[in-house]
């Protein structure tokens, strides 16, 4: 996948492709002109995503090479057990569930997955969950509740599946009561935002004590071709949509609605999975530290007082002249 931004870094890339290649083949040691580019590259790449527009970030937080929840729990945890299905009607494939452990810690792990192939993109539905995959979601995130298990909640969805079938089975309902019964677990929960955070989709498992973000992931109440669509009848003004949406990490902790933007390596997750993975288990596992030092009722009172603040007027800001 190309982006217009990376129209640099790319042309690099394949120029050291070329001598690598040739190295093979020739007497000829290319290894300093190598060197040299890759050196160059890596400017090329910290100048690229120095100051990437809210459109740029949409672009990356779609790579479709970027981490998602697969490379994340085979990266991430020590040990991973499946939970399945939402005890009343399927097992949603796109909602991935279980106890995962890292080092000592146990902990929950709700995620949305996307999968890689098409066979894997289908079977997930594109990371787009259905009610069952929200209840079973909810169902285990009581179980970690009753053995005080912390919650960690990876979001990497454009949104909630809107098909006729998703809502005759109460696809809005079954948001809706997560977002309730998230508000008042009595265990830490933490949420991080890996890719796209689109709309319901995403707030039905994003709920939490702690919001971060990679810091080119998005999150939004609506993808920007969506909201283009209604404000201008026209989608092909996403890019003005995305502005205007506050989507990304640097916005969003600005606006106090994100806690932490986790650093992604140079040139975004795409191209360093282990790096980026890494940051996230080392955020990760800090806040599960802080948060475990609360009693139940501070963490709680924390929690009420963290969403009453979001979306807060303040009128001294505004004055009419």
């Amino acid at each position: 996948m190309e982006m217009d931004f990376e129209k640099e870094c790319l042309d690099i890339e394949s120029r050291i492709a070329e001598l690598k290649k040739l190295n093979k083949g020739s007497d000829v040691n290319f290894d300093t002109e190598i060197a040299d580019l890759e050196l160059k590259l890596q400017d090329a790449k910290r100048k690229a995503y120095s100051d990437l527009s809210p459109w740029d970030a949409v672009q990356v937080a779609r790579h479709p090479e970027r981490p998602i929840l697969q490379d994340y729990i085979a990266g991430m945890f020590d040990e991973f057990i499946e939970l399945h299905g939402d005890r009343s009607c399927a097992d949603d494939r796109a909602m991935v569930c279980g106890f995962a452990t890292i080092g000592q810690q146990r902990m929950m792990l709700i995620g949305t997955e996307k999968g890689k192939s098409v066979d894997e993109k289908v079977v997930s539905n594109f990371g787009m969950a259905n009610p069952e995959g929200y209840r079973k979601a909810l169902r285990l995130m009581k179980l970690a509740e009753k053995y005080r298990l912390p919650i960690l909640c990876l979001v990497d969805t454009p949104a909630a599946y809107p098909g006729r079938e998703a809502e005759e089975r109460g696809q809005a309902e079954a948001i809706a009561r997560n977002l309730t019964e998230m508000a008042t677990l009595e265990t830490p929960i933490i949420v991080v935002v890996t890719g796209e955070g689109g709309s319901g989709g995403a707030l039905g498992i994003g709920v939490g004590d702690a919001i971060l973000m990679l810091s080119y992931s998005i999150y939004s109440v609506i993808p920007p071709e969506g909201c283009a669509a209604i404000l201008w009848r026209d989608s092909e003004k996403a890019s003005d949509a995305a502005a205007a949406l506050k989507l990304t990490a640097k916005s969003l902790s600005k606006l106090g609605i994100v806690d932490e933007v986790i650093p992604e390596p140079v040139g975004g997750a795409h191209r360093n999975h282990e790096a980026a993975i890494k940051a996230v288990k080392k955020a990760v596992l800090e806040q599960v530290s802080r948060l475990k030092r609360m009693s139940v009722k501070k963490l709680l009172d924390r929690r009420f007082e963290k969403y009453v603040k979001i979306g807060k007027f303040d009128n001294r800001k505004y004055t009419v002249h």
